[in-house]
């Protein structure tokens, strides 16, 4: 099962046109430059644009063809917007149990104690949501959509609108989701590192058009997309906790390439975890260095070389099974001979542990 979308909808002089299919559970990132149609995609799926045509299918359920077009209070969507939309009427407590009341009978609700906990919400019950900060009122505003029980997610860049700190402090709470819900969500957002701390797959879109679909590892990482040429490029890959070291307060990780350390983090050996090493904190070498202060060196292979700039250029790099991005200048490229083919040494200065 999965979630499948064929439409198209024009707006004026703007015309949407994108057809794919992804997993029906876990985070899609939607992401592309302002104006390109990524809110008018949710607002399609949602059953929100009249003109719309095409088709949805969520998990084999037609949502939209032909033959069928369901209004948006049957379609079993929950959205979240950039602005908490909550009732100022009502307190935190109020404003969850409207959202179990729009569960149609047919489909069993969350458990409203569940989604309190996963949210961290038992101590906002009572407060008025005027009272609230930004961050709580998203956390709220997504608490009420998943009492709904939604078979789809829709969030239209939730973090767009919070300062540096609330982001920080919602990203955990939306990591647990991405842990938890056994739903596809759909989720619009230009950050990077939100991308890259969440999502498993993603649609890139521009002009109204889908230019490129896939796993979120292999369109980071793709030097041909936008998202590989800036200086927050880098890659997510995957490892497993194999082992720390109490002495100097390190975790070690094992993946496809060999191993690496990180700062220690409190998990078990055999835990799964996700990696984003920014393409800045990569540099190349013909070996490795045993009296050097980096303590990660891994083999690699290039893959591809491109221009980025007139003085440097963006590597792809084999490790293993994963792909590995950096920036260097030409006259590196030149002295260590990095062509496609070529075997180096990849030392990793800095690795972000993804739980």
């Amino acid at each position: 099962m999965s979630l499948l979308v064929d439409t198209r909808v024009r707006k004026g002089d703007f015309e949407l046109k994108v057809s794919f299919e992804v997993p029906a559970s876990g985070f899609t990132a939607v992401s592309g430059p302002s104006g390109c149609g990524k809110t008018t995609l949710l607002r399609t799926i949602a059953g929100l644009e009249p003109g719309a045509d095409g088709r949805v299918s969520v998990a084999g359920e037609c949502w939209q063809d032909r033959a069928c077009r369901l209004p948006t209070h049957r379609r079993a969507v929950g959205y979240v917007f950039q602005q908490a939309a909550l009732f100022p009427h009502l307190d935190v407590r109020g404003n969850l149990l409207f959202g179990r009341q729009r569960r149609p009978a047919v489909r069993a609700a969350l458990a409203f104690d569940d989604v309190i906990e996963l949210l961290g919400l038992a101590r906002l019950l009572a407060r008025a949501v005027h009272g609230l900060s930004g961050g709580e009122r998203q956390r709220v505003a997504i608490a009420q959509s998943l009492l709904s029980s939604p078979r789809l997610l829709l969030m239209d860049e939730p973090m767009a609108a919070l300062d540096r700190a609330s982001r920080q402090t919602l990203l955990p709470y939306l990591e647990a989701l991405q842990r938890t819900l056994d739903i596809p969500v759909l989720y619009v957002t230009h950050a990077l590192d939100e991308i890259a701390r969440l999502a498993d797959h993603m649609l890139l879109i521009q002009a109204g058009r889908m230019t490129a679909s896939g796993p979120v590892s292999e369109l980071l990482t793709r030097l041909d997309l936008p998202m590989a040429q800036g200086r927050e490029a880098g890659a997510v890959i995957r490892a497993q906790v194999s082992g720390h070291d109490d002495l100097d307060q390190l975790t070690r990780l094992a993946f496809s390439g060999g191993q690496l350390w990180v700062p220690r983090v409190a998990l078990e050996p055999g835990t799964a975890v996700r990696l984003r090493i920014l393409s800045r904190d990569v540099s190349l070498a013909r070996k490795t260095d045993p009296d050097s202060s980096i303590l990660n060196s891994v083999p690699v292979s290039v893959v591809d070389v491109v221009e980025a700039g007139a003085a440097e250029v963006m590597v792809r790099l084999c490790a293993g099974a994963d792909t590995l991005l950096t920036r260097v200048s030409r006259r590196a490229q030149r002295h260590l001979e990095i062509v496609p083919g070529r075997r180096l040494y990849a030392q990793i200065r800095s690795i972000a542990a993804l739980v």
